[in-house]
């Protein structure tokens, strides 16, 4: 027995007449069919689409790849991924490069390059360690002489304090109030010496003072070596600031370099002061007067 149908789909199948599809010689197929819009009014819809063939050139093997028949759980279906299980986006084209391509910079100027490089060194003489070019120097007459000479790069590790094993408070007073180890101290035998077989003591060493808050032992280095062999330099400088107290020794290999270096150095120009260069008295004697 067939099945009843409504009245309304039978009205609805009479209204509406059939789709119709057809193609002109230009190649445009016009389709025309009828529905209801959304006020519920009948209206006719007509679309036209017009195909146009595209050549372009792939890879024979992905050609080839296209015309296999499909086989497994999609064995018998039609051509082209179906949409029910292919989601078909946008063709995106990879292009590789073997490596980022720089463009192309200016060379820089080697002489802005140079001033660059210079424009935060400061000018600094060799002669009086000063702020202008060594040909320029005011000392170039007395510190000219001074030439000649080889570096050694030990450095001063004595300039021991003069206060005995029991200090008086008077005595702290005049030191400057700052704790001197007993090995430090005048008469002592000191903590030991370095592999260096000769006594520190034995070495002709120069006393130098006056000289600047600024003075390194750089700059005695520069100032001494010219006269002989040194064998080593110490500044004596402030705990809490770093800078030179004013006077500093030196030691020579030899005694006749040292006297050389004396009476060169005593009464010199150096920095705006007056140098004062003397014996340095030994430990744990006292000065002939």
């Amino acid at each position: 027995m067939p099945a009843l149908q409504s009245w309304a789909d039978d009205v609805e199948s009479h209204d509406f007449p059939p789709r119709t599809e057809t193609t002109d010689k230009d190649g445009i197929t016009t389709i025309v069919e009828y529905k209801l819009n959304d006020e519920g009014k009948k209206v006719k819809v007509t679309r036209k689409i017009k195909r146009t063939l595209v050549k372009s050139k792939v890879n024979h093997v992905v050609a080839e790849r296209m015309g296999w028949t499909k086989f497994g759980a999609e064995k018998g279906h039609k051509a082209g991924p179906d949409t029910a299980t292919t989601t078909v986006g946008e063709n995106v084209r990879l292009k590789l490069t073997a490596g980022g391509i720089k463009k192309d910079e200016p060379e820089e100027d080697s002489h802005s390059a140079l001033q660059a490089q210079l424009a935060g060194r400061k000018i600094t003489c060799r002669l009086c360690q000063g702020d202008h070019y060594t040909t320029r120097c005011p000392y170039k007459d007395t510190l000219g002489e001074v030439l000649g000479g080889e570096d050694n790069p030990d450095a001063e590790t004595s300039g021991a304090g003069a206060l005995g094993d029991n200090p008086t408070p008077s005595e702290m007073r005049a030191a400057g109030g700052k704790y001197v180890p007993p090995s430090m101290r005048a008469g002592a035998k000191g903590a030991g010496e370095s592999m260096n077989n000769k006594n520190r003591d034995d070495l002709p060493t120069l006393r130098v003072t006056n000289l600047s808050e600024d003075c390194t032992d750089s700059d005695l280095w520069d100032l001494f070596q010219r006269f002989g062999r040194i064998n080593r330099i110490y500044v004596g400088k402030d705990q809490e600031t770093g800078l030179c107290k004013g006077f500093a020794f030196v030691s020579f290999e030899s005694r006749a370099e040292a006297e050389k270096a004396m009476g060169k150095i005593n009464g010199l120009p150096y920095d705006h002061l007056i140098l004062a260069c003397s014996w340095s008295v030994p430990k744990g004697t006292v000065e002939a007067k």
